[in-house]
């Protein structure tokens, strides 16, 4: 391999690397096993979400080798690091769900100050599950280091009784055990088989949702976050992640220049086009945060409610992933959506190309019914849609991909923590036409805005998802299936109108006019204002505590610094 001669003058790394001065910092790589020629190199972060907790994780150190070796060979040199995740499928269903979102802000963080420490000039990230993914990425906004990232990969799909089936299959058959729809034996070889390989959960739900968006951002490799994570593939697209970001280096183009207002609005695009989770109008608004541009849950609803919705995915559709891939991967979507005139064609990518150059050449395959052409779509309107009235007078989000009815009318039926409102559910203790509200579960009232899909998917194992109605201040899985309202601000911790509903309340839900309505008059709710009072919590110490300090509301994406637009300089200058 020819040797490659680096200016570091306006390298981060120079501050660790050059001069006499710098001979103690120079001794800790020298112990390393690294030689003059490599610490003469850029220094490239390739961080990891790597653990053992689950499924999503356990495949990202092998890749991570990988992106080392294209580094390498790209005449940089890698720097291995970790940092953690919360991994919600196992966090689901209890206080270990408050964590989750936390856990996003500590990646980003955690990342953050690894590459600032140690003066890295560049950074690859590898995530795998639902908060890793916007929390690595935001990381990248922040340090505006030339980054490349890349997704861990979707799990392989499990099989039961002779259908594909998820690890949101095994929720649901709680509530059908709950129900006596399902016996013991059953549930157990249900579980048993549900989750088959490494990769993150497989349909549209958080983490694939991100993943897609991490494509039509420009931040991932094309065709890079197709491949279900076992595969080969996914080795190959680190090797050339790793080499990306070497020509990135080269460039001194960075995430910033990638991720404009334009990218964000792709990327809210082809969420809404493809059913993806609502949790995507809480992370896209966060790392938008980090390049210092004002994209609010209203701007993600206003885009995915002209957006065509073009995938058959589930929760709200019949396919995974496994099955997108299988058909030519995120890039068919993302040229359906171009062909329409429905992306900003003209935004750079990692490639150095634009997003329209990267998909010229592919060929939209017609011999399948998992992707549609535009022309085709299988609603006009986005799988997800943004609700506002007086029960929501900030914001609230609710996904209608594979929603049979999109009004609902029902009576209250109100809890004040998920435990409860699941413990109701598991002794039927509601009824057709209830609107159960679940709240003091929002950013700060958690603290942490759990998910909530312990109990939507036991409803709807119940046979109960299409008679009943669910509004929360906090949120949902991606694989969530119902009518389910969430985000609802402001949050009852600060005393938003969810904190103010009473039992047999009548409320109104059009997710077509994009309403969220209780039927009580204002002098009503100002009466029952004057006398609420807020709730205590046992959070008074530690990392959720001081999430619930800083964060702000869930439509600006729940944030927890004031991000780029305050900055007085920029870590990739210094």
């Amino acid at each position: 391999m020819s040797k490659k001669t680096w200016d570091k003058s306006r390298l981060p790394s120079r501050h660790v690397t050059i001069g006499p001065d710098r001979a103690p910092h120079r001794s800790y790589y020298y112990a390393m096993g690294l030689g003059q020629e490599e610490i003469d190199q850029p220094f490239v972060g390739v961080a990891t979400c790597w653990n053992e907790a689950a499924p999503c994780n356990i495949a990202l150190s092998r890749q991570a080798q990988s992106v080392k070796k294209g580094v390498i060979e790209a005449h940089g040199t890698p720097r291995e690091f970790t940092t953690i995740t919360v991994t919600d499928g196992i966090a689901m269903g209890h206080q270990g769900m408050k964590s989750s979102l936390v856990s996003r802000e500590v990646i980003a963080d955690s990342v953050e100050l690894t590459v600032r420490g140690h003066g890295y000039d560049a950074l690859v990230g590898l995530a795998g599950c639902d908060k890793s993914l916007p929390g690595m990425m935001m990381a990248m906004l922040r340090l505006n280091v030339p980054s490349v990232f890349m997704y861990g990969g979707s799990i392989l799909p499990g099989r039961f009784q002779g259908r594909d089936v998820t690890v949101v299959d095994v929720f649901e058959a709680v509530g059908q055990h709950a129900a006596g729809n399902m016996s013991d034996a059953d549930l157990f070889a249900l579980e048993c088989v549900a989750c088959p390989s490494a990769g993150a959960c497989g349909g549209q739900f958080t983490a694939n949702t991100m993943a897609t968006v991490s494509e039509a951002i420009g931040l991932a490799l094309p065709g890079s976050a197709g491949s279900p994570a076992p595969y080969e593939d996914r080795d190959r697209y680190a090797v050339l992640s790793g080499q990306a970001v070497m020509a990135l280096v080269e460039k001194n183009l960075r995430p910033r220049d990638i991720c404009t207002r334009e990218a964000f609005e792709n990327a809210a695009v082809i969420v809404g086009a493809t059913g993806g989770s609502t949790n995507a109008a809480l992370h896209l608004p966060a790392m938008a945060n980090e390049a210092g541009i004002r994209f609010t849950l209203d701007d993600v609803a206003a885009i995915m409610r002209k957006t065509p919705y073009i995938a058959d995915l589930k929760p709200g559709g019949k396919y995974l992933a496994f099955d997108v891939y299988k058909v030519g991967g995120i890039p068919v979507i993302i040229k359906s959506l171009l062909d329409a005139g429905l992306l900003h064609g003209d935004c750079m990518t990692v490639t150095g190309k634009t997003l329209a150059e990267n998909h010229a050449d592919v060929v939209f395959p017609h011999d399948q019914d998992v992707i549609f052409p535009v022309s085709r779509a299988l609603s006009k309107s986005g799988g997800v849609v943004g609700l506002k009235g007086n029960l929501a007078p900030d914001s609230a989000i609710v996904k209608v991909a594979g929603l049979a009815e999109q009004r609902f009318t029902g009576t209250a039926l109100c809890f004040d923590c998920e435990e409860d409102a699941f413990a109701a559910v598991q002794a039927r203790a509601y009824k057709k036409g209830d609107v159960i509200i679940i709240r003091y579960e929002g950013p700060k009232g958690g603290p942490g805005m759990r998910e909530m899909l312990s109990t939507t998917a036991a409803i709807y194992g119940q046979g109960m998802g299409e008679h009943v109605a669910l509004v929360t201040d906090g949120r949902f899985s991606g694989g969530t299936r119902g009518f389910c309202v969430g985000h609802v601000g402001p949050e009852a911790a600060v005393g938003g109108p969810i904190a103010l509903v009473q039992n047999g309340d009548i409320i109104t839900l059009d997710a077509i006019a994009g309403t969220i309505h209780v039927d009580v008059t204002d002098a009503e709710l100002a009466a029952r204002r004057a006398a609420w009072k807020p709730r205590p919590t046992n959070y008074n110490s530690g990392a959720i505590w001081r999430f619930a300090q800083n964060v702000g509301p869930a439509h600006l994406g729940a944030l927890t610094h004031p991000g780029a637009a305050a900055e007085t300089h920029c870590f990739a200058d210094l």
